[in-house]
């Protein structure tokens, strides 16, 4: 139960963020943000400051948030003379609002990972053999019997030494029976038979492999280097990730929220390190993903103010409004096909 309430302050965690760097950009702006609610559902608590537009709730599913813009909407009536509405501002404003989430998450990653690696960053060597340090629940290696501990020293008749061979060959082997040889106790066993599963287009057994490990503190200056490296490199495999899913048409490496909070509650169970670098990982692949020019998200906002910009006149509103809600409508299935799959998978 402590795992799942850290998966869940940790993914709310995130999205506020995301949502606070919205909020921030519209207010140094002048826009008028009239409610910052975390959670969803019932409302259980909601606080107004004096003097400002902003009611700041809480809600009885503490899970997400979400921030509503005054002049977002073209639906509400707006006022071509308030200074405060978002669609009366310059595009420059405009198109800062809405990199203010990705920004928000960028830059708490980039925080959180100079924080750790004043603190203690993680450095792994690896052995000398392929020993298997940890085994996915449900997957070909688990229902195979494999454990903690065992040393893979072949496939199919070739020798394996480190993750990196035996990812080199399973990784082409997906929905083949493969024949796994293992070593426990120091003792070789029989062949297993193993069939591994498919996973952004290659083949995978759920296992990871056991590291020497060090947290060794890092200088000011590699610290800031690795705040600004370790976000751009995520962002680089979070595309690489994508474009693998688009090329073999797959959604196998994609994670609703239950898996997300599965992952998340994993980590938790590991330590404090861990926790914090896996929502480091969230952070970055939410900021990328609501970079995507895709209806719904801020990417697909930011492509309509790249219209306005070249063309120098204002798309529709209203049928940019209809254009979000059917990319929205389409995301919120895709999550829901995603989840049900974490769920009964």
């Amino acid at each position: 139960m402590l795992q799942f309430l850290a998966a869940i302050l940790g993914l709310s965690l995130v999205v506020i963020v995301h949502e606070l760097g919205h909020y921030l950009f519209a207010r140094a702006f002048g826009i008028r943000v009239t409610r910052f609610s975390i959670g969803l559902g019932p409302v259980l608590a909601k606080y107004q400051p004096p003097g400002s537009p902003t009611v700041f709730q809480v809600c009885a599913v503490p899970f997400l948030a979400y921030v509503m813009i005054a002049g977002t909407n073209p639906e509400e009536d707006g006022d071509a003379n308030d200074p405060e509405l978002y669609s009366n501002k310059g595009l420059a404003a405009r198109i800062l609002v809405n990199l203010g989430g990705p920004l928000a998450n960028y830059l708490s990653a980039s925080v959180l990972v100079f924080a750790l690696a004043l603190s203690g960053w993680r450095t792994e060597e690896p052995l000398p053999t392929m020993v298997v340090g940890g085994v996915e629940s449900k997957s070909p290696a688990a229902a195979a019997g494999i454990r903690p501990g065992d040393v893979i020293v072949e496939v199919a008749g070739q020798p394996v030494r480190s993750i990196e061979e035996l990812s080199a060959k399973t990784g082409g082997r997906a929905g083949q029976v493969t024949a796994y040889v293992i070593e426990r106790g120091g003792e070789r066993l029989p062949a297993l038979q193993i069939t591994p599963r498919g996973r952004s287009g290659r083949g995978v057994i759920g296992v990871q492999a056991q590291h020497t490990v060090s947290y060794e503190p890092q200088s000011f200056a590699k610290a800031a280097r690795l705040a600004v490296l370790v976000p751009v490199q995520m962002t680089v495999n979070n595309a690489l990730g994508m474009l693998d899913l688009i090329r073999h048409r797959s959604t196998e490496g994609m994670m609703g929220p239950v898996g997300m909070a599965r992952l998340v509650a994993q980590q938790a169970d590991q330590g404090l390190y861990a926790f914090a670098f896996i929502l480091i990982a969230i952070s970055v692949a939410l900021g990328y993903f609501n970079l995507l020019p895709l209806p719904g998200l801020d990417g697909g906002k930011l492509s309509f103010l790249a219209y306005e910009f070249v063309t120098r006149r204002r798309p529709s509103e209203r049928v940019e409004a209809v254009i979000h809600t059917v990319g929205l409508v389409f995301l919120v299935g895709l999550i829901a096909l995603v989840t049900l799959r974490d769920v009964i998978g």
